[in-house]
């Protein structure tokens, strides 16, 4: 969809914008079009208080129902209620990995659809398309798909096989942009689209809607061009990730050509030749699974490879001391590497250069298990010297010095809502604080997904906390809930105030006839 520049309101205010055109956006969308979920007949969920209050009006869609009042007693691995609700229809028993089907049917009614627009810089899925292709998803296969069409049957289609039940991004992206085709989605969205400002503007009437800005990428006379757009809503939803910038140590040297801070950077420089097997040790600095993706890169390239993280590696809140052995079994393996690989503070740190690629038959090696690895836990980074040189220092303050050729920190990211004042920083739970994830998400009703301080403005996804696809999708059902109920109080002002208008002018007329 083409966008362009409107200077005047007319009848342009589109009831939603979503920015963002990620699995979040695409869910919502798909809602927002008139796909409405109904208690399936023969559907039996196994939590006893749920499925009662279920069955009393099962008539009634899902969008129809008081979400609160059934969101009571619903518990998984959530901290939104309506996620955990939605999530508990969709895939009942999902957290065993009980591949249940859905208590919910869904039937297509036209009337119920709203009229709104998705914007999006790339293709529908947002950041997947940018994930590196061969690695497998953390979330089982049935866990990533979206409302309409089913993963697995699309992978079949396809004559693709799922492995321990995971896809890789790469076919995560594809069955994404697929499902926005299949399910008629894509009069809505406008990909090549970068949204530059969002604000608040008022009417003539007195009333305000939102004005988004931005420009679009298309292609001219064989350029490519960017065309600036803006259109008005009276609701926005935020839907762009957390991927954005990838958060940074603070440390010095931090801005040197050695230390890069995606994954991506690590697989250029082994595309390009020069990350070998002959290089200096990599650095990778984090212990979350971007982290372990980028050990088992350089692993697999017999590149050496230190890796430092701040928690010790029983501590429970590592990602790897909550996945399933069987499922996940090459994170397993980092896991594995750093618990069994550890430098002890005090031993002379070999240099994994020069270190045999196979372990020594013998057992002469201090670190025989992994050769060419070697962790670092509960350390931090002091500082990157130009010469190639990475400091760590632990707990204790002692100093440990590495030659590197490569200093890779991945440590997450954040979102980038540039377009908002402040970036955004003052919807956050703690606006004195970067917007994270994990630490610091948009504060936002838990039964609407509105923004507690910015009426008219929503957010979900990342944004509010939810880094799984299975999660997201109740933050499209609290929202697509609370505007049509927006909508039917308009729709209810409107023919209040015209049969008002009506009595008036007959009123008015009787006083003429009398005179």
């Amino acid at each position: 969809m083409e966008l362009y520049n409107k200077d005047t309101f007319c009848d342009d205010i589109l009831p939603v914008v979503i920015v963002g055109n990620g699995p979040s956006g695409i869910c919502l969308s798909y809602l927002l079009s008139g796909y409405t979920p109904y208690l399936s007949p023969d559907g039996f969920h196994p939590n006893p208080i749920l499925h009662n209050k279920l069955t009393e009006n099962p008539h009634l869609s899902l969008f129809d129902q008081d979400l609160e009042y059934l969101c009571e007693g619903v518990e998984g691995r959530s901290s939104n209620p309506v996620a955990v609700l939605f999530d508990a229809l969709l895939l009942p028993d999902g957290d065993f990995g009980v591949d249940c089907a859905s208590l919910l049917i869904w039937r297509h009614e036209p009337e119920r659809a709203t009229p709104h627009l998705v914007l999006g810089k790339g293709p529908p899925g947002g950041a997947w398309h940018a994930m590196e292709g061969s690695m497998l998803t953390l979330s089982l296969a049935n866990w990533m798909e979206l409302p309409g069409l089913k993963l697995k049957e699309w992978m079949r289609d396809k004559r693709r096989n799922l492995r321990n039940d995971r896809a890789t991004p790469a076919e995560i992206a594809s069955y994404y942009q697929h499902n926005v085709t299949k399910m008629g989605l894509e009069k809505s969205f406008a990909c090549g689209t970068t949204v530059t400002s969002v604000s608040r503007v008022s009417l003539e009437s007195g009333c305000s809607v939102w004005k988004i800005q931005g420009h679009q990428r298309r292609a001219s006379s064989g350029e490519e061009i960017e065309v600036p757009f803006s259109v008005y809503a009276e609701n926005v939803v935020l839907a762009t990730g957390t991927h954005d910038i990838p958060a940074r140590l603070g440390v010095e040297g931090e801005n040197l050509p050695f230390v890069c801070h995606s994954f991506w950077e690590l697989e250029a420089a082994i595309s390009s030749g020069r990350l070998d097997r002959a290089s200096e040790p990599v650095l990778v600095v984090g212990a979350g699974l971007t982290s372990a993706d980028a050990v088992l890169a350089a692993h697999h390239l017999n590149t050496p490879v230190y890796h430092t993280f701040r928690r010790p590696v029983s501590d429970p809140a590592l990602i790897f001391n909550q996945l399933p052995k069987l499922l996940y079994p090459e994170y397993h393996k980092v896991h594995q590497m750093m618990s069994q690989q550890q430098y002890k503070v005090g031993e002379t740190v070999v240099n994994l250069s020069n270190q045999p690629l196979s372990s020594p038959a013998d057992g002469t090696s201090p670190y025989t298990c992994y050769p060419g690895y070697l962790s670092f836990p509960k350390h931090h980074v002091a500082a990157f010297r130009p010469d190639g040189k990475c400091v760590l220092e632990d707990e204790g303050g002692i100093q440990t010095v590495l030659q590197v050729s490569m200093a890779l920190v991945l440590i997450g990211a954040h979102p980038n809502l540039s377009f908002l004042p402040e970036h955004g920083g003052p919807l956050a739970l703690d606006s004195e604080e970067p917007i994270s994830c994990r630490r610091n998400p948009l504060d936002v009703d838990p039964y609407t997904y509105e923004c507690v301080k910015e009426p008219g403005m929503y957010a979900m996804g990342p944004l509010v906390g939810e880094n799984f696809v299975r999660f997201l999708k109740g933050g499209a059902l609290a929202i697509v809930c609370d505007i049509a109920r927006k909508q039917s109080k308009k729709t209810s002002r409107e023919l209040h105030n015209k049969l008002i208008e009506y009595l008036t002018d007959q009123l008015h007329v009787g006083s003429m006839k009398r005179h």
